[in-house]
């Protein structure tokens, strides 16, 4: 017997919507200031800020956007896909601010990458004063920026491609294309891209909203004089004054409008560009050449991205145990593991940071699967735009209306008003992430089991989640990488009385400890990969022998 669709869905609705419209409207009520908002427009920072971010994120999610769908393209024409994704829990499990330390570590002018050139090249003895890092121009935050999302946009791609009903549509369209006369390449960006992208429009609005609002990534590799329009904000909610803390939510409600304008105009030129099955409309890559084969470049650029990342995660493990470094040596001349005696001394850290991600992922991951397996269909895309608002509204704006909600509910540094805060992050990547192969589901599945009087509970535990576990396990995976990455929420709701790995990386890579910060940067990096690996071991194929007569 199924449960009533009606009460089902209200009841899950009331549980999450709640307090995701509670935040909303607190968030937005602190907009209703004018004094502030006159603060913030003449302000002497706030223009340069605004284009400061518009380049940032507008430049980076492009590029993210361009370089994810050329590799697809490679993988898709080539076969590698399934090359590719292996790789990517891994690039996926590096949170946001220890790449960004990671990136420091290595393009500072006393970086790795001087060090390699300077006893050749350049001949310096000291580090030269350069802006590689947090540069008037943004550059290393939008380096940053796109090393980031191309990851998680070929993974979101990745679930849908892995689909077999739309895998083996796609494939026999793209093979009637190459029949018909079209090049590989000019067959998927006429053919599967203008179909796969539509798809792929919550993700890519989650990877524009974040660089236009990232503050953790820009305090640590973005420009500081001035700063990009996110850390403007996050400085004036820092500040005693409540005038400033009134400006900070302003500029926060700017962020928002920002999102909203440049997202529409994404959305319009996305609809205008690109039309399936018509070589006649919209701008596409295109070839001049006979050659029946894909570019290879598409796979020395990943192979680039891959050492990038390496290269990242070196620096972050050399420079934990590093201790008397002189520039240009390439290696410390003393090694000391006096950084993580300081880690393992705190100790408390890093068991809050496991339990409120593990806190807040089953919780997500529960609702998810209720969400998905009772509401009907069409509820699920009405309100899925509901669901997923604190992936487009600005961080800083959305840590303003959950401090006044833990405020009233008087969890202000408390375990609840933390597992709240994270829960309504994490809640939204869980369920973009599972949703693909839970609603592609093939439903013959449940007939054949109701044909042999089988319960819907026993399809579910016997059927429809065992055959789904790599799903599920993956979404696990990427909300527990998101519980770890947050910086804002727990700044803010932990009130001071709550430390995590991540809000110690950030508070230190502004300081001048680099094993400290090194070895706080590297454990934000293994937890959530030591999470993926997890994943992968229980959502590996069930192997089945067959017994010997």
């Amino acid at each position: 017997m199924s449960p009533h669709p009606g009460w089902v869905a209200s009841l899950l609705l009331a549980v999450v919507l709640l307090p995701l419209l509670s935040v909303a409207w607190l968030a937005l009520e602190s907009l209703n200031n004018p004094t502030a908002w006159w603060a913030l427009w003449t302000a002497p920072q706030t223009v340069s800020a605004v284009a400061l971010t518009l380049w940032t994120g507008l430049a980076s999610t492009t590029l993210a956007w361009w370089i994810s769908g050329w590799l697809l393209a490679q993988g898709f024409i080539r076969h590698r896909l399934a090359g590719m994704t292996r790789v990517l829990p891994a690039m996926l499990a590096t949170p946001h601010a220890a790449l960004a330390i990671g990136l420091l570590f290595l393009v500072a002018p006393s970086g790795w990458v001087l060090r390699a050139i300077s006893p050749w090249l350049t001949g310096f003895e000291f580090p030269p004063p350069w802006p590689t890092t947090q540069d008037p121009w943004g550059l290393g935050l939008i380096a940053a920026l796109v090393l980031k999302e191309v990851p998680f946009l070929l993974w979101t791609a990745a679930t849908q491609l892995h689909r077999d009903d739309v895998r083996r549509r796609w494939q026999a369209e793209f093979s009637l294309a190459e029949t018909l006369g079209y090049a590989p390449d000019r067959a998927w960006w006429l053919v599967v891209w203008p179909q796969l992208a539509p798809r792929l429009w919550w993700p890519l609005m989650a990877v524009l909203a974040y660089g236009l609002t990232v503050v953790d990534m820009a305090l640590v590799i973005g420009p500081a004089s001035p700063p990009t329009l996110a850390v403007l904000a996050w400085q004036w909610l820092q500040d005693a004054d409540l005038a400033a803390n009134a400006q900070g939510a302003a500029a926060g409600g700017l962020l928002a409008l920002l999102v909203l304008v440049t997202g529409l105009g994404w959305r319009t030129l996305m609809r205008a560009s690109w039309r399936p099955l018509d070589g006649r409309r919209g701008r596409v890559p295109t070839r001049h050449t006979d050659d029946r084969t894909a570019r290879p470049g598409g796979v020395w650029a990943w192979r680039a991205i891959l050492l990038i990342y390496g290269a990242i995660v070196l620096a972050l493990a050399v420079g934990s145990v590093s201790g008397v470094w002189p520039f240009p040596a390439m290696l410390p001349e003393v090694w000391t593991l006096q950084a993580w005696i300081t880690v393992w001394s705190s100790a408390s850290t890093v068991t809050d940071t496991l339990l409120l991600a593990i806190g807040s992922t089953l919780l997500s991951l529960l609702w998810a699967v209720a969400w998905l397996e009772l509401v009907p269909r069409r509820w699920d895309s009405a309100l899925r735009p509901l669901l997923y608002l604190p992936l487009v509204l600005p961080g800083v704006l959305w840590v303003v209306g959950l401090y006044g909600l833990v405020l009233w509910l008087r969890w202000e540094g408390q375990w609840a008003g933390m597992l709240l805060a994270h829960t309504s992050l994490v809640l939204p990547y869980v369920l973009l992430a599972l949703s693909p192969a839970y609603l592609g589901f093939d439903p013959r599945y449940r007939h054949l089991a109701e044909s042999l009087g089988r319960s819907r509970w026993d399809f579910l535990w016997r059927i429809k989640w065992p055959l789904l576990r790599h799903a599920l396990a993956a979404s696990v995976a990427v909300g527990f990488a998101v519980s770890v990455a947050q910086f804002l929420p727990t700044l803010y709701v932990g009130a001071g009385r709550w430390n995590t790995v991540t809000t110690e990386a950030v508070t230190l890579a502004a300081g001048a400890q680099r094993s400290l910060t090194g070895a706080y940067a590297w454990l934000q990096f293994v937890l959530p990969v030591l999470g993926f690996a997890l994943a992968a071991w229980v959502g590996r194929p069930r192997r089945f022998t067959v017994p010997s007569t």
